[in-house]
């Protein structure tokens, strides 16, 4: 981790975007460039309530999480980025998904692994950002997709 990266927990993140329990589903992102790249951590737990039903007597992180959780890690980057640099052109900016490609599901993650979340400004374009997103366990990769946000008014 470099010296000048931002660290932020659960608190900082749900001061970013609207996510809550049981559907954020990042407990800290690291900052490494504002703008451009960060990592998100999800600590897997067994009481996780996805697990009852992915599969009760072998438990997976669903892959369509690990996304959801890149995006999260993906927008918490961008509205921090935004809020540091005053540039919200709304009064309750949204981030929402808009599309996911090139999605690829390499190795199960389980109850007590530790996920790491690379998240990559591919490019932006007004309020649209698109990012490589990559997810790591111990170094290694488990899955890959391309997504991309549109920044929006949440209202209210």
């Amino acid at each position: 981790m470099l010296s000048d990266s931002i660290v932020l927990g659960v608190e900082d993140i749900q001061k970013l975007i609207p996510h809550r329990y049981p559907f954020l589903l990042i407990d800290r992102l690291t900052i490494v460039e504002e703008g451009s790249y960060a990592i998100g951590h999800k600590n897997v737990s067994f009481n996780e309530w996805y697990f009852q039903g992915h599969f009760p007597s072998h438990p997976v992180l669903p892959g369509v999480l690990i996304v959801e959780a890149m995006a999260q890690s993906a927008a918490t980057l961008v509205m921090k980025t935004l809020k540091d640099h005053s540039q919200f052109e709304f009064k309750n900016p949204l981030v929402y998904f808009m599309s996911i490609e090139e999605a690829k599901f390499r190795k199960p993650v389980a109850p007590g692994d530790i996920l790491e979340l690379h998240v990559e400004k591919d490019r932006q374009r007004g309020h649209i950002w698109k990012f490589k997103g990559k997810a790591m366990v111990g170094g290694a990769v488990t899955d890959e997709a391309l997504f991309t946000a549109m920044i929006v008014e949440g209202g209210a």
